[in-house]
Parts: structure tokens; C-alpha cells; sequence
């Protein structure tokens, strides 16, 4: 499982921002439509209904947010060495952000927590949500697309590629 840009894809599951786990609300990608996760949110909104999908909210990547990582991360490890076992702190969870869908049906918003501690570069930010506007263009942009970064899924070994390797899948996966 990898990030690229605002997509966690899994084997060959796409999904914006982290995937799911538990109860936790996320947004799949798949080639019925987006699907909504988690508590709170459920739904299937059909690729051939949506017009128009737009991520908001999203922490991009800036000084100020990596010194607030790392500052949270060395106040959290005091406050473990600190207190006693069980009177820890509480762990915050990770930025949320929103998936509108725009569709003939019925627009909405969807919620997913961003996979990205510290933020993601703006660069693929934007080139995430030209992707997202490529899905829109009709189904035989959005099949051959989305299989695109499902077939890379299921072959990519290892971790989330370096920051220029995902800026070069976004650029190929968003085309021309």
C-alpha cells in the first residue's frame, strides 16, 4: 500500500485520503462509482450521475506544520515517560478532509482523514485534483484511469515512492 498524493491505494484498492479502518470514515474509489465509508457517512454515488468531484480542506505541507508534528511528537513522548501508565494523553486524531460530489442524483460531502501527517506538497494537491476531474470526464476516461492506478497498486512493492515518483504517477495517470 502506497500514498500518491491524496490517494492511499491498496493492492488494487483506491481510496482518498487514509484508507478506512474500523469504523473511521473514507472514501473509496471504484469502477461502480465513489463509495462512502465508515460511521456517519454510506452511499454509493454512480460514476455515470457524478459531474463533478472536489477535494477541500486538505493540510498542505508547510514549516509551520512540520515543526507542529514534531513538537507534538516530542510533547507526547515526555508525557509518556511523565505519567504513569493509563493516564496518558489523548492522541489526536489526523486532519480530516472533504470529498464534494457534485451528481445529478444528489450532491454530497464526504469525509476521509488525510494520510499525510505533516501535509501534502501543493504540487500534488493540484495535480490530485486534476485527477479527480479526469474521473469526471466520462466512463472510458475514468475506467481506463482508475485501472491505471489499481494495476500499479497491485504490482508496487514496498512503501509510498519518493515525492518526484508520485508526482510522475499523478502526471501520467492525469494525461494530456
Amino acid at each position: 500500500m502506497a500514498m500518491v498524493g491524496l490517494f492511499w491505494i491498496a493492492e488494487g484498492d483506491v481510496y482518498v485520503g487514509a484508507k478506512p479502518s474500523g469504523l473511521a470514515p473514507g472514501v473509496r474509489l471504484t469502477p461502480e462509482g465513489v463509495v462512502a465509508l465508515g460511521d456517519g457517512q454510506s452511499g454509493l454515488h454512480l460514476w455515470e450521475d457524478v459531474h463533478a468531484l472536489t477535494v477541500v480542506d486538505v493540510p498542505v505541507k508547510s514549516l509551520g506544520r512540520r515543526v507542529g508534528v514534531v513538537k507534538d511528537m516530542a510533547l507526547g513522548t515526555v508525557m509518556d515517560l511523565a505519567l504513569p501508565q493509563g493516564l496518558g494523553r489523548s492522541v489526536a486524531a489526523p486532519p480530516m478532509m472533504t470529498l464534494r460530489v457534485e451528481s445529478s442524483g444528489a450532491d454530497g460531502e464526504l469525509v476521509a482523514y488525510a494520510a499525510a501527517a505533516a501535509g501534502y506538497p501543493q504540487a500534488e494537491v493540484d495535480l490530485s485534483r486534476a485527477l479527480l476531474n479526469r474521473l469526471t470526464q466520462g466512463a472510458a476516461t475514468m475506467a481506463t484511469t482508475l485501472a491505471a492506478m489499481s494495476e500499479w497498486g497491485r504490482t508496487w512493492e514496498g512503501g509510498s515512492p519518493r515525492g518526484t515518483e508520485r508526482e510522475e504517477l499523478l502526471r501520467g495517470w492525469v494525461g494530456p
